[in-house]
């Protein structure tokens, strides 16, 4: 199902996302990563692809010499990307889980990312919605 977590992983937020890739390309590969603007490193897309073989599609931005408009698709599944990442901040309150220690972080994560998961199971297969309605699902 689209729109889905599958895999999520955690990170100190001192760690940058681009040390972040370097874990990344150990695990997966063969395959397309859409990122935000803080990936147009070309060195940095240049090595994903020849250690992984992974393409690291990002926007350009308008100011730059090699901009050209980010194929629909990418800019479609950008926005699904972003849509969660707020629908996880600002309806499930992501960002606030007076966690005391490292396995109650990992916990209430989980717990927030299954509900979210439930919630957009019930619109796609009960309700038959789409799945990220999940405001409207949580009033019902």
């Amino acid at each position: 199902m689209r729109g889905v977590i599958h895999s999520f992983d955690l990170t100190k937020a001192s760690v940058h996302d681009l040390h972040y890739l370097n874990d990344v390309n150990i695990e997966i590969e063969d395959c397309t990563l859409i990122g935000d603007k803080a990936y147009l490193s070309k060195e940095v897309q240049l090595d994903l692809f020849t250690t992984s073989t992974i393409v690291l599609e990002v926007p350009r931005r308008v100011n730059q010499k090699e901009y050209k408009p980010q194929f629909p698709v990418f800019k479609k599944i950008r926005k699904r990307i972003e849509t969660v990442f707020s629908q996880l901040d600002g309806q499930f309150m992501l960002g606030r889980n007076y966690a005391k220690d490292i396995d109650g972080l990992f916990t209430r994560v989980l717990a927030k990312i299954s509900a979210l998961t439930v919630l957009q199971y019930i619109n796609k297969f009960v309700l038959n919605q789409p799945i990220g309605r999940v405001k409207h699902t949580l009033a019902a």
